[in-house]
C-alpha cells in the first residue's frame, strides 16, 4: 500500500484551476488516475474530449459541466460523469466562491484539444 498525501502532491496551474495529482502513475497507481481540482471564482475550462470515462466528484461549490452542447450542474456530493469522446468543458458557476473536486479516470488518459493530443501531466 502506498499513502499519496494531497500536502505532497504536485500542482497544476491551468488558468484559473489548480489540479494536483493523488493517485497516478508517477505516485504508484498503475491502472486508475485520480486528481484534486480548486477551481477561482468564475474559472472556466475550454472545451475537449477525453479518450476514457472521467467522473469528476464535486466537494465544494457548484461547478457546471458542458457535455455534448448540454449543461449539468453538480453541486457538493454530486458526480459529473463524461463518456469518451464527447466534447465537454467545466466551469465554476460562483463568482465569489471556490469549487474544489476530485476527478478519476484511467491511467493513460489522453485528451484531444484544437485538433492536438495532449497528455495531461496531472494525470502521468
Amino acid at each position: 500500500m502506498t499513502v499519496a498525501t494531497l500536502a505532497d502532491a504536485p500542482a497544476f496551474a491551468n488558468g484559473d484551476t489548480t489540479t494536483r495529482s493523488l493517485a497516478v502513475p508517477s505516485r504508484g497507481s498503475s491502472e486508475l488516475a485520480v486528481w484534486a481540482f480548486d477551481m477561482n471564482p468564475g474559472a472556466s475550462g475550454p472545451e475537449h474530449t477525453v479518450d476514457r470515462e472521467e467522473v469528476f466528484v464535486v466537494h465544494s461549490g457548484r461547478v457546471v459541466g458542458v457535455l455534448g452542447g448540454v449543461e449539468h450542474v453538480a453541486e457538493a456530493g454530486d458526480a459529473l460523469i463524461v463518456s469518451p469522446n464527447i466534447p465537454f468543458a467545466l466551469r465554476n458557476a460562483s463568482q465569489t466562491e471556490r469549487a474544489t473536486g476530485t476527478v478519476c479516470t484511467s491511467a493513460g488518459v489522453t485528451a484531444s484539444l484544437n485538433g492536438r493530443t495532449i497528455l495531461p501531466p496531472w494525470a502521468q
